[in-house]
């Protein structure tokens, strides 16, 4: 499967940042990206990404 566009959801600044480089490994792109505090006090803040298929070159 191709998608058009995946939404994905971390909960942990490293996790979201090892996983995005398997999407880009993969051929998608970071076209949007929002955090929420959902969890005050600790560590922990929601971040949803929405991923793209890169651009050929790019």
């Amino acid at each position: 499967l191709t998608p058009r566009r995946v939404a994905y959801v971390a909960c942990d600044p490293a996790a979201l940042a090892r996983d995005l480089a398997y999407f880009r490994d993969a051929g998608y792109k970071p076209r949007f990206l929002r955090a929420f505090d959902l969890f005050p006090m600790t560590h922990h803040f929601e971040c949803v990404a929405i991923l793209e298929p890169a651009a050929k070159g790019s």
